[in-house]
């Protein structure tokens, strides 16, 4: 897995996405939830390619700005790029883009994990 790994993932928003559904505010409008899923998800995805069999990747820390509100029906394209890899240490830059201007922007983490024991210890709470 190199540095300057890319991922791109672009969305129309629609009402699911917006902060009355989400619940974070009264406008009808991109959510910043779904803008941090969104983020999330398009870092994800970058480097689930690189993983070997048995790994996943979480998520551990988000640090973004919302700079600027998306209405509904307009499209929305997010870029991850792994800027920084320390062991299983996964850290992106993150971008949101609208049809207009840059929305977002910020920093996120993820770890890489063996999925089965990571599971099994999340799950060892409920015991």
């Amino acid at each position: 897995m190199e540095i300057g790994i890319k991922g791109t993932k672009q969305i129309k928003v629609e009402e699911k996405d917006t902060a009355v559904t989400y619940g974070s505010g009264d406008l009808r409008v991109f959510a910043t939830p779904a803008m941090i899923a969104l983020m999330e998800n398009t870092a994800m995805n970058a480097v689930s390619d690189y993983l070997e069999e048995g790994e996943a990747t979480v998520g551990t820390e988000i640090n973004v700005k919302h700079l600027s509100a998306t209405p509904v029906g307009g499209t929305v394209t997010c870029e991850a790029e792994l800027s920084e890899k320390d062991g299983r240490l996964l850290v992106f830059t993150v971008r949101a883009f609208d049809n207009k201007w840059l929305i977002g922007e910020g920093i996120h983490k993820r770890f890489i994990v063996k999925t089965e024991k990571f599971l099994s210890k999340a799950y060892d709470k409920l015991k």
